[in-house]
C-alpha cells in the first residue's frame, strides 16, 4: 500500500510543477502605462532647442506711430527637477538676439532673457511664464477638445481648443508632416480684435505663435479693421531652426 500511494503522490507533484513552470514561462511583463496620444507634439529632452524669428509691430495713437521690432528667440530645454509641488519639471531657457540691418544674426551673440518652467504629466502640458502657469496642451490630443488655459492661474477663464491636428503644413519654408493648432482667443468687433494661437509640430514642439490686440475708433465703410488700426500690437513668432546641443 505504501508504494502505490507514494507513486501517486510523486506523480501529482510532478504535474503541479509542470503546470507551475508552464504558467511562469507564459507570464508576460505588465507594460508601463502608455502616454496618451499627443506627447510627441512636445518631446522633452535636455538640450533640445528651437530658434524663432519674431516680429512685433506696435501701433501708438499719441503720437500716431508704428514701430516694428525684429529679433530671434531661442528656447532650450534645460535640466529636469522636482518643483515645489512635487511634480516633474524642466527649465526652459530663453535667449534673444536683436536684428541689425548690417549684421547677420549668426554674428550676434545670444543674450539670456529669462527662464520659464515646464510641467508635463499624463493629462496636460503646462508652462509657467514668471509667476503665471498656463495649460498649453491637454492629452489625449483630439480635434475640438477644449479646456481652460488659465485654470492654473488667477486670470479669468479662457477656453483653448484644438482647431486641427495631424495636418501637413509649411512654416517659414519648412515642411512638417504633423502640425496641430491651438486656438486660444479669437474675438472681433467693428472696432477691436483680440486673437492668440499656437502651432506645434510632432517631434519638435512649438513652431509658430501669433498674438494680436488692436483697436480703431474710426469706422470706415469698406475698410477692414486691419487697415485702420490706431492702437495695439501684432506679434508673430515662427520657427527657423531646431536641434539638440
Amino acid at each position: 500500500m505504501f508504494f502505490p500511494t507514494f507513486k501517486r503522490l510523486k506523480t501529482s507533484c510532478i504535474v503541479v510543477l509542470i503546470a507551475f513552470f508552464a504558467v511562469a514561462c507564459n507570464k508576460k511583463e505588465v507594460p508601463s502605462p502608455a502616454w496618451p496620444y499627443g506627447k510627441e507634439y512636445f518631446p522633452l529632452k535636455t538640450g533640445n532647442y528651437v530658434i524663432y524669428e519674431c516680429d512685433s509691430t506696435v501701433y501708438n495713437d499719441l503720437p500716431r506711430d508704428t514701430i516694428v521690432y525684429r529679433f530671434q528667440l531661442k528656447e532650450r530645454i534645460g535640466e529636469s527637477f522636482t518643483d515645489n509641488e512635487g511634480g516633474d519639471a524642466y527649465r526652459i531657457e530663453r535667449f534673444v538676439r536683436t536684428y541689425h540691418p548690417s549684421t547677420p544674426y549668426d554674428s550676434i551673440a545670444w543674450r539670456m532673457k529669462e527662464v520659464w518652467m515646464l510641467n508635463l504629466d499624463q493629462e496636460k502640458l503646462s508652462i509657467s511664464e514668471g509667476n503665471r502657469r498656463f495649460t498649453r496642451l491637454v492629452f489625449p490630443v483630439k480635434i475640438n477638445s477644449s479646456w481652460n488655459g488659465n485654470a492654473q492661474n488667477s486670470l479669468g477663464e479662457e477656453i483653448y481648443s484644438y482647431e486641427y491636428i495631424d495636418k501637413k503644413e509649411k512654416i517659414k519654408q519648412q515642411s512638417f508632416e504633423k502640425v496641430l493648432k491651438v486656438k486660444q482667443r479669437d474675438f472681433k468687433t467693428l472696432i477691436s480684435y483680440e486673437g492668440r494661437a499656437e502651432k506645434y509640430a510632432s517631434g519638435i514642439g512649438l513652431v509658430s505663435k501669433e498674438s494680436a490686440e488692436y483697436y480703431s475708433n474710426t469706422i470706415k465703410n469698406g475698410v477692414a479693421l486691419e487697415k485702420r488700426i490706431e492702437y495695439g500690437f501684432i506679434y508673430k513668432q515662427n520657427i527657423v531652426a531646431h536641434g539638440t546641443e
